[in-house]
């Protein structure tokens, strides 16, 4: 598998139009979820740590009483945005709403 590329602009900012909830913040994808409860909360941190290991790839998450927050981004290109972030992001989306996340 080739090594990842950064983003340039314009692919960013199409990958962005289909990821709407998320900013691109300090070279970085964010976002916070907020959760019905502190247990599902934990439960979707679970649910992204397993889809970590799945895609190979892994972001920064911030478990706190009722919220979650992810930023990711690719180490080992300096940091950046790729590929591998978006695609991260929008499996992140689709398990969301099943722990009552918005």
């Amino acid at each position: 598998m080739p090594a990842p590329e950064p983003l340039s602009d314009a692919d960013l900012s199409a990958a962005l139009a289909d990821l709407p909830t998320w900013r691109h913040e300090h070279d970085r994808l964010t976002r916070t979820y907020r959760l019905p409860g502190h247990l599902p909360a934990a439960a979707m941190v679970m649910h992204i740590a397993a889809l970590h290991e799945e895609l190979d790839h892994h972001s920064d998450v911030a478990l706190g009483y009722d919220t979650v927050g992810v930023a990711v981004n690719t180490h080992s290109v300096g940091g950046r945005v790729t590929e591998l972030d978006t695609r991260l992001a929008r499996r992140i989306e689709e398990i969301a709403a099943g722990h009552g996340a918005r």
